[in-house]
C-alpha cells in the first residue's frame, strides 16, 4: 500500500503529541473492553479499513469476545452489551456524525452510568479515534 504522506515522519511533533493523547486515554479509568468497543464502532462508522481490523485484532487480544466484537455494528439489537455500554456505543456515534440533536438525552443516559470524568473520558476518546480514522483513511 502507498502512502500519499506519513504523518508519522511528515508531522512527527503532531503525530507524536496525538499518540500521547492516546496512551493517556488508553490509560485511563474507562473498562479496556469498552475502549474497543467504542474504536471499534466509530471505525466501521468512519469506513477506515485498516483501523476496524486493528481494533478487533486488539479487543481479541484483551479478552472481548468474537461475538460482542461482530455485534458492535448491531449493538442497538443485540443482548450482548449493557445498558452502560450502549450508552457509550450511542454517545460514540452522536458525536462521531455530530448529532446534536441528540445529546442532550444521550448525555442524560450516559449520567446513569458514569461520572463527569467518564463522560469526558469518552468523548476524548471519540475524538481521538476519529483522527486517526481520518488521517488513515486520508493518507492511504
Amino acid at each position: 500500500m502507498t502512502l500519499r504522506f506519513d504523518v508519522s515522519k511528515d508531522a512527527p511533533a503532531a503525530y507524536q503529541a496525538l499518540y500521547a493523547v492516546s496512551n493517556q486515554l488508553a490509560a485511563g479509568s474507562l473498562p479496556v473492553g469498552l475502549k474497543h468497543l467504542v474504536d471499534l464502532r466509530v471505525s466501521q462508522m468512519n469506513v477506515c479499513g485498516y483501523c476496524i481490523n486493528l481494533h478487533l485484532d486488539w479487543g481479541k487480544r484483551d479478552g472481548e469476545s468474537e461475538a460482542r466484537l461482530a455485534a458492535v455494528c448491531n449493538w442497538r439489537n443485540s443482548d450482548l452489551f449493557d445498558a452502560g455500554e450502549k450508552a457509550a456505543l450511542a454517545w460514540a456515534e452522536a458525536v462521531t456524525v455530530r448529532d446534536v440533536a441528540a445529546f442532550g438525552a444521550l448525555h442524560a443516559e450516559l449520567g446513569k452510568h458514569f461520572a463527569r470524568d467518564g463522560i469526558a473520558e469518552l468523548t476524548m476518546m471519540v475524538a481521538t479515534i476519529n483522527a486517526w480514522n481520518r488521517i488513515g483513511i486520508a493518507s492511504h
